[in-house]
């Protein structure tokens, strides 16, 4: 899909117009320094998986935007596979809010707002 994406092994598990789950398998590569998960990964999954859907939900011709991103950071990650999923808050023609949640297997690790602007026509 994107180099980013591709550079850090995000991969698509399923994408609707009102739901997106993507993964993430963490590796050394994905670490701060003390082997904890960079709190940067948490945000990079929550804005893919909430414009993966949100780019369902505009017209053709058109693409969303990151406006604004804010992620909580709830429980550290060393090990494992991330799922970020995303599901809407507000689907509107121009903005879209969703929320996305990440856990490594059952545990919540991070929650992150995102509002999306559609760019184009």
């Amino acid at each position: 899909m994107s180099d980013l994406m591709q550079t850090l092994g995000i991969k698509i598990i399923s994408v609707k117009s009102d739901q997106s789950i993507i993964s993430l398998e963490i590796s050394e590569g994905t670490k701060q320094p003390y082997g904890l998960v960079h709190g940067g990964i948490n945000a990079v999954l929550a804005e893919t998986a909430a414009s993966l859907a949100g780019e369902q939900n505009v017209p053709a011709g058109s693409h969303v935007a990151g406006v604004t991103l804010t992620t909580h950071h709830l429980r550290p990650a060393q090990a494992g596979t991330l799922r970020a999923t995303a599901t809407p808050l507000h689907i509107g023609r121009n903005i879209q809010t969703w929320q996305v949640e990440v856990k490594n297997g059952e545990v919540l690790t991070s929650v992150s707002e995102v509002t999306l602007s559609r760019v184009g026509k």
